[in-house]
């Protein structure tokens, strides 16, 4: 929160009631997340199928310690600058991630410039009027929803069906909790695609131009206070060479070591 701000003037909090009880357990963190995603479910936000894929990331973020690493520090320095420096960035939000960080995705969006655009995997109208109004409740305005009026021809699932004024014309999106498949259609129309991928070795961490490997929850935290620190700054040396200096062969495979080694 801003200082001086009114604190009835700021969204709402992402903690719900229940997680309110777990503050003295050991692996609190890990278990107000978990309890957000239930919550997505209760609400229609997430899906069932969400909750699987977030325990195999959750697996991943546990080899890695539960920190942001260094690897991830760089691949999010480089994120934020392509961001900023993007003529038409857009922000993917899909159940998950509008669970998880719905109010870090919305504050982003507000620095970057970059509009914010549902898209789902598991789609009905329902999930994404009940997205779009979490996301509004956190301060999300001019949210862009999927239309069949522009389609990623190479895509059979309903993750094919984009905005016209969003996704179908960006020149850089951020998708965190991306499916392989779409991320790599949408690099081949030529769009560079960054994403948030706790598992280094996934077809979407290969296929995406940045992955930071790192639970979006504490990433895009991350990623909003760095475009706060560089907007308005877009011609900084420091901002351009952060995007020049990403090598996304050595960032996955300093991930991957610490995967295997805890190192």
């Amino acid at each position: 929160m801003a200082e001086g701000a009114n604190p009835a003037s700021q969204p709402e909090s992402d903690q719900t009631d229940a997680e309110t009880t777990l503050d003295s357990h050991p692996r609190r963190e890990s278990l107000l997340i978990r309890e957000r995603l239930v919550e997505g479910v209760r609400s229609g936000i997430t899906s069932e199928h969400g909750l699987i894929a977030h325990g195999r990331g959750e697996a991943f973020d546990y080899l890695i310690g539960e920190r942001t690493r260094e690897f991830a520090e760089t691949a999010i320095r480089a994120a934020v600058g392509t961001l900023l420096l993007a003529e038409r960035p857009i922000i993917s939000v899909n159940g998950n991630a509008a669970a998880l960080a719905s109010r870090d995705l919305v504050r982003l969006s507000e620095v970057t410039g970059a509009r914010l655009e549902i898209n789902l995997f598991h789609h009905s109208e329902e999930r994404v009027s009940a997205i779009e109004q979490h996301l509004v409740k956190f301060g999300g305005t001019n949210i862009l929803r999927p239309s069949k009026d522009a389609v990623i021809s190479t895509l059979s699932t309903d993750r094919r069906y984009v905005n016209p004024e969003g996704i179908a014309i960006a020149d850089v999106i951020f998708v965190p909790l991306e499916d392989g498949d779409r991320c790599a259609a949408l690099r081949a129309t030529g769009k560079s695609v960054i994403t948030v991928d706790l598992n280094p070795l996934s077809r979407t961490s290969r296929d995406a131009s940045i992955t930071i490997v790192d639970n979006i929850v504490r990433a895009v935290r991350r990623m909003v206070k760095r475009a706060t620190e560089l907007r308005g700054v877009e011609n900084d040396p420091l901002l351009v060479a952060d995007v020049k200096q990403y090598d996304h062969a050595e960032i996955l495979q300093a991930a991957e070591k610490a995967l295997r080694t805890g190192l």
